[in-house]
Formats: structure tokens, C-alpha cells, sequence
């Protein structure tokens, strides 16, 4: 028996988390009867629950973390039927779909970055304040940040702290990992922390110095940016013409990624800029996305105040067209 179906503002989630711009994003999505929707970033399953809660539809449900989708389980039980869980990348998110049958969907949402739960959970090393294994691995295999920080040169760090953290003191940062590691190899949290600390002062607006130089090796270690593009590409495929894409994003790099993306999709010219990869700059012939945001939408003051975490947070949404996708695009990007 399907449970009620609210038309109102939709419940948080009864999972321990709280999903940013999630009445926003289930505006957007505006689930409908026997339509089938994405959650490509399961994580704990906030926006699958308000999906599944705003109509009689089916959710699919994407997550790398193997943890996340066991949190899945009291969600099925109380939606039979109705929910679908899948490990792997939502890069992938097309064929692991037509895998098991589903070559359409009516929405696809994407919350990128990385969970308040593995941020929470010391033992996956994601944050600088809790000491733990310097790991960052959300899916629990390949090489670790301690890997990175420990193997790669001076100038491979410099690139990738400056590239992906934005940190204008990356070969300070870089310079202080290879001198500390020759005394002892990096393998906690705390350790990269406080050496990152000891060069790089406190900026005025009070962010820890260590938080680019961990969101640099986060995004290196789990390829986040090109699983984004990937993830995109995997959108325009499976998507209905009508189908909803919507994204939060957390910081520029990702939302850069994203606006690019909507930009060639629905024809309209693109600057170049470094960090705009070839197979997201080409506008197909026909637009095959309709932006449905001319900005991004941001949370607002009520919700930052319930949750700082959003006040980051960027929402873009657009609909798909009944044009074709471009083979040559899909192959540029693989």
C-alpha cells in the first residue's frame, strides 16, 4: 500500500541528515505519478525520501560509498517496491541504469561533494578538525590521501593544491609536506593539519588553513571533477525530453563545471577558461538542455541558520530537450 503523498513542503528526511535546498530541488524535479527519478548522490537518501514522499513514482538510487547505500534499507522497507539501490559512480550513471533495464528517466538530482556523514566519521579522514586515518576514499579502495601526500613530488602537490583547492600558498603547503614527510611519513589527519597550519596563517575571514589544501586532495583522490563531467554527459543520455537535471554544488570549481556544461547545452557561446575540459565546451547542433535558472539558486537565510552547511550551496537547473545527444561528445569524454 503507497504511502500519503504531500503536495506541501516536503519532510527533511527520517534519515540523520539534513539535505541541502531540498524543497528547491523537489520543486524543480516536480516528481509526477509513474515517473522515474535519479538520485545519483544517494548519500542518506534525503532527496529519494521527499521524492518518493511527493508522489506514487520510482527512485533509483547511485552511491560509490558502499556505507551509504546500507542506510538505504529502512527506506525500502518503507517504500516495497518503489526504490532501487545501485553501487557505483553516478559517472556511470547511464550504463549501470540500462544494465538493469532503465534506459529513461523524468529527473535526475545530483548533491556534490562529500557527505556530512563521512565529514562526521573520523575514521573516513575526510576532515582537519577530527584526527583519523588520512584516507578520503569514498569508496573505500584505491590510492588514499596518505598515498598522495607521502608519494607524489613537490611540484605534482603545488599543482594539485593550487588547482583544486584554490590555495594561493600551494608550494608553501607543498614545500612543508615534503620536508615533514622525509621525517615522518604522513598517515593521520591531525599530522597534515598541523603542518599546513605551522606556514599558512589564518585568513581574515576566519577559514582554517588547512581546508583547501584537504579539499584538493578530496576532489584528486575521488576524481570528483571528472566525475562530474562524466555524471553530466550520463544526464543528457538518460534523460526524457521534458526530464529535469538539477545540481547542487558546493564550490566554484563544480559549479563552473556545471554552468559550462548548461551554457554549450543550450547553444549559447562559451568563454574559454582552463578549467573547461573540450568535451563539455562543444555546443551540439540543437540545444539539447533548456536552462530553467538563470542564476544559481542559493539557500536562504532560514535554512544557512538550520544548516551552515548550505550556505555554500548552488542549485542549477534545466530541462532536456527532445534533441539527440552527440555521439562524438559522449565518445570526447569518456
Amino acid at each position: 500500500m503507497c504511502p500519503a503523498f504531500s503536495t506541501g513542503t516536503p519532510s527533511p528526511t527520517s534519515l540523520d541528515h539534513i539535505p541541502v535546498l531540498l524543497t528547491e530541488v523537489i520543486e524543480a524535479l516536480a516528481p509526477k505519478d509513474g515517473g522515474v527519478y535519479l538520485d545519483g548522490t544517494f548519500g542518506a537518501g534525503g532527496y529519494t525520501t521527499a521524492i518518493l514522499e511527493t508522489a506514487p513514482c520510482v527512485a533509483w538510487c547511485i552511491d560509490r560509498d558502499p556505507e551509504a547505500l546500507q542506510r538505504g534499507e529502512a527506506l525500502a522497507a518503507r517504500f516495497p517496491d518503489r526504490v532501487n539501490f545501485v553501487q557505483g559512480r553516478f559517472g556511470d550513471m547511464a550504463e549501470l541504469l540500462s544494465a538493469r533495464g532503465i534506459t529513461g528517466v523524468d529527473g535526475v538530482a545530483l548533491d556534490l561533494g562529500v557527505s556530512s556523514m563521512q565529514i562526521e566519521d573520523r575514521a573516513r579522514g575526510f576532515s582537519f578538525l577530527r584526527d583519523g586515518p588520512l584516507d578520503m576514499r569514498m569508496e573505500k579502495s584505491g590510492r588514499s590521501a596518505a598515498d598522495v601526500v607521502n608519494t607524489l613530488s613537490e611540484k605534482e602537490l603545488a599543482d594539485i593544491i593550487f588547482t583544486y583547492g584554490e590555495e594561493r600558498h600551494a608550494r608553501r603547503v607543498a614545500r612543508a609536506i615534503v620536508e615533514a614527510r622525509s621525517d615522518r611519513p604522513f598517515s593521520r589527519t591531525l599530522h597534515l593539519a598541523d603542518v599546513i597550519r605551522a606556514r599558512v596563517r589564518r585568513s581574515q575571514d576566519g577559514i582554517d588553513p588547512a581546508t583547501r589544501t584537504f579539499q584538493a586532495l578530496r576532489i584528486y583522490v575521488n576524481d570528483e571533477l571528472g566525475e562530474l563531467e562524466r555524471g553530466l554527459i550520463g544526464a543528457e543520455k538518460l534523460l526524457r525530453p521534458g526530464g529535469i537535471l538539477a545540481v547542487v554544488a558546493f564550490h566554484s570549481l563544480e559549479d563552473r563545471i556545471v554552468k559550462t556544461f548548461l551554457k554549450a547545452r543550450s547553444g549559447a557561446a562559451i568563454r574559454p577558461s582552463r578549467h573547461t575540459p573540450a568535451s563539455l565546451g562543444a555546443a551540439p547542433a540543437t540545444a539539447t538542455f533548456t536552462p530553467l535558472t538563470r542564476r544559481p539558486i542559493d539557500a536562504s537565510e532560514a535554512e544557512i541558520a538550520r544548516n551552515p552547511r548550505a550556505r555554500s550551496a548552488r542549485l542549477r537547473v534545466a530541462a532536456r530537450t527532445d534533441a539527440p545527444m552527440l555521439t562524438a561528445v559522449v565518445g570526447g569524454a569518456a
